[in-house]
Formats: C-alpha cells, sequence, structure tokens
C-alpha cells in the first residue's frame, strides 16, 4: 500500500530502529516506547488487520510469535515476561491499518492496560 507507514519502514523509505529482518517480518523498537523494551514486529505483506488474514496469509502469525520468542530471549525479557499486544480495528485501538504486534517488556506491566 502506498501510503501505509509500515510498508514505506519496510521499504526503507521511512528509518526505523531495525532489530530484526527476514523475508517474511520485520521488526523495529516502537518511537514511542511504553516500556524499557517495546519493538513492533510487522508482516512484510501489507495485511490491513486480524480480519483480514485468510488460508493464504495465515501461516505468517506462526512466524511472527516465532520471531517474538526468539528477539524476546535475546533481548533479554523472556525469563521475568513480557506482554504481546494486537490492535484490531478502531474500538481496539489500531492506528496503523497494517497488522502488527507490538512486545513490551522490562518491567512490571499492570492490568488493565488502559
Amino acid at each position: 500500500m502506498g501510503d501505509c507507514i509500515f510498508c514505506k519502514i519496510i521499504k526503507g523509505d521511512i528509518p526505523s530502529k531495525k532489530i530484526y529482518e527476514d523475508e517474511f517480518v520485520y521488526a523495529f523498537y516502537d518511537i514511542n516506547p511504553e516500556a524499557p523494551t517495546h519493538f513492533l514486529v510487522i508482516p512484510k505483506e501489507h495485511i490491513e488487520s486480524v480480519n483480514m488474514l485468510n488460508e493464504k496469509n495465515i501461516n505468517v502469525i506462526s512466524h511472527i510469535f516465532k520471531t517474538i520468542k526468539k528477539l524476546a530471549k535475546e533481548l533479554g525479557i523472556s525469563e521475568k515476561g513480557y506482554r504481546i499486544v494486537n490492535n484490531c480495528g478502531e474500538d481496539g485501538g489500531q492506528t496503523v491499518n497494517h497488522m502488527h504486534f507490538h512486545v513490551l517488556g522490562g518491567r512490571n506491566l499492570k492490568w488493565p492496560p488502559g
């Protein structure tokens, strides 16, 4: 999608602090972190939200979660714990229409989140 900020980040048109990249996903630090460790993992394929998953693209979800597990360990947040957040749709708080998963750790995260 031409106007999608995450697609522009993946293409390198907008700078990001990349953590990881492979043929399916791109991971980078959030520009407004809510925890000492706060990064996003996004599919390289433009998928608007979880609601747009189908038989052709559903396998990206397992790859995203494998990537999150790997990065959480590498970044030292896996032992004490971390939170994975996906906002879906307007009422769910999704502000960028490209499916993405926030990973937050490095402090005690309260519930409910707000």
